[in-house]
């Protein structure tokens, strides 16, 4: 296992409603950079989307953002590209490929997919992943994970930035 697939960092927080997860991802947005790439993961209704939304607010995307799941990638303008993609039609890397994902990876936005595990061989090592668990009632579990250097630098930032929009560590 080389450095980038390492897991450095790991945190916990609730939300208690779809605009709260809203914020988390508007929160998370503003540490993002050129390049930068967040799995989205957990299960159908888990506010994958909801998040993706966030993260789109938080860059200044002013249309709306709806889920990809049949067009595959939706590219939005903001104050940085914003790729948000859901892999769960596709079955593997290959697929991954013919969409072309490495040419948007090499756009300078930030790239969000949902189900990302599904295409995980086609995308970057170096990620942020979160896992959101929860559903109906709104009420979810939002792990955030640090995968690489790239994302360790600004970790204590993330940390600092959540806790100030009022997101606590529940690990």
């Amino acid at each position: 296992m080389n450095a980038a697939q390492q897991t450095v960092a790991s945190l916990t927080v609730q939300t208690h409603s779809a605009e709260q997860t809203r914020q988390l991802g508007a929160t998370l947005a503003q540490l993002l950079q050129p390049g930068d790439v967040v799995w989205l993961r957990g299960e159908l209704g888990s506010g994958k989307t909801t998040l993706a939304q966030g993260i789109a607010r938080g860059l200044g995307v002013e249309e709306p953002v709806l889920s990809p799941t049949f067009t595959l990638i939706r590219e939005h303008r903001g104050r940085l590209p914003f790729f948000h993609a859901d892999a769960y039609r596709l079955e593997g890397a290959e697929q991954a490929a013919d969409l072309g994902l490495q040419e948007y990876f090499e756009r300078g936005g930030v790239f969000a997919i949902e189900w990302a595990e599904r295409v995980a061989d086609a995308l970057p090592e170096e990620r942020l992943e979160v896992l959101l668990e929860g559903g109906a009632d709104e009420h979810r579990r939002i792990t955030l994970t640090a995968h690489g250097a790239r994302y360790t630098q600004r970790w204590r930032q993330l940390e600092e930035s959540l806790a100030a929009a009022g997101f606590r560590d529940n690990s």
